[in-house]
């Protein structure tokens, strides 16, 4: 059997990130750049106030306090958007608000709440230094800087830093397209009759979210039945996508059809035994000019096999490293657990955080792979190596997160 780092490597080795294309910025959001971002204008392009208050040079000011306020001639305003043209000189002050370009010959900003005015004369009551309550230009970036790298995936808040920089198009990677294709006479579609030995199929619509989910965009094949013609009729729908995802057939069953139908028309497929639990068979190869991953039919080890291969092929193809955090992620173990066997174990767990804001892993009570409503309620995996020995309540364990992906405030 193959260790999960080694199928993964296999796997992930034949992978890498797709072109890029130009996109509107108004569409960038969990996009992943394949170009910096590099402002187009400096950032206030001009001195700034940074507070409502007055405009005025700090040498007139410089003795001034609440009982002995500093009388100036008032002599304009300076709103957002609104400049005052003219120069302040000695003895003068220009009202101004917050965001507004300071006017010439002013070198700080008093505070309104330290001044009285009338329509002729602003009383200021504070002595303020030079540079006093103003943002320089370039105060948050100039012009041909880069502000985010290529391999980035955009959050909202970088759509806002790159519309602030003047910038109307980037450069992404394209989305990776995956093809879905659910297998098995045992299955419906959800509100379709169920024969009386069907099940409703939940594993091709849980792929396509998690596709969505990671910045690609799904293709839902249908549900081939099991003979080799419908196999190979719906698997033929996946052609111009990046990857074609099967679910159930991977085994070697007398109707596990997809390995034999996609062999028998030339494709080169490796049936994998992976050393883990839940899911244990796994394909992987080509299905004509399209990578091909088989993952198992049983809902949560569909679910499992997804997130430790599917997601980092997905992050992979937009140019991103395989896992979104560097080395093994842990947490405290809320319940002792048991020595483990041969085959790495993922149990599904909650997560919670102690009183000193630690991170606690409770396992749920079942495990079995076929409780979707467990797995629905799963925040990670606790990921149990082969041959771990019991461990305790409190000792730190790794942990596979289940949040994260393309769409990021």
């Amino acid at each position: 059997m193959l260790s999960v780092a080694e199928a993964r490597a296999r796997i992930l080795s034949a992978f890498s990130a797709l072109p890029a294309e130009t996109i509107a910025l108004p569409d960038a959001l969990g996009r992943v750049l394949a170009e910096p971002v590099v402002a187009r204008l400096t950032q206030p392009p001009f001195d700034a106030a940074a507070m409502d208050g007055w405009a005025v040079r700090a040498a007139d000011v410089a003795k001034a306090d609440p009982a002995h306020p500093v009388p100036l001639r008032r002599i304009g305003e300076s709103a957002a958007g609104h400049a005052f043209s003219g120069i302040v000189r000695a003895g003068e002050a220009v009202r101004i608000f917050t965001g507004a370009p300071l006017p010439g010959g002013a070198n700080a900003v008093v505070m309104q709440e330290d001044c009285e005015a009338d329509e002729t004369i602003v009383r200021v009551g504070r002595a303020v230094a030079a540079g006093r309550h103003i943002r320089p230009a370039g105060f948050d970036f100039a012009e041909r800087q880069e502000l985010l790298p290529a391999g980035r995936r955009l959050t909202a808040r970088d759509v806002a830093l790159a519309a602030g920089a003047n910038v109307p198009w980037l450069s992404v990677r394209r989305r990776p397209r995956v093809a879905v294709l659910a297998t098995g006479d045992e299955i419906a579609l959800p509100g379709d009759p169920l024969g009386p030995s069907q099940i409703v199929s939940t594993n091709a619509l849980g792929l396509c979210a998690l596709v969505a989910t990671q910045g690609g965009v799904a293709h839902n094949l249908g549900i081939a039945r099991d003979t080799a013609d419908s196999v190979a009729a719906m698997a033929a729908g996946a052609v111009g996508c990046d990857l074609l995802v099967t679910t159930g057939g991977a085994a070697q069953g007398d109707y596990d059809l997809v390995r034999d139908v996609l062999t028998d028309n030339g494709v080169a497929l490796d049936v994998h035994t992976i050393a883990m639990r839940p899911g244990k068979a796994l394909m992987f190869g080509r299905a004509g000019a399209v990578p091909l991953l088989g993952l198992p039919g049983n809902p949560v080890s569909t679910g499992v096999t997804a997130v430790l291969f599917l997601r980092p092929i997905l992050r992979v193809l937009q140019g991103l490293p395989p896992d979104e955090t560097q080395g093994p992620q842990r947490a405290r173990l809320a319940t002792a657990l048991k020595a483990n066997d041969r085959r790495e174990d993922y149990l599904r767990a909650a997560l919670s955080t102690d009183a000193d804001g630690a991170l606690v892993a409770t396992p749920f009570s079942r495990q079995d792979s076929a409780i979707t409503s467990l797995y629905a309620q799963a925040d990670c995996l606790i990921v149990r190596p082969a041959h771990a020995p019991a461990a305790a309540a409190g000792e730190m364990v790794g942990i596979v997160p289940l949040s994260g992906g393309a769409l990021n405030l």
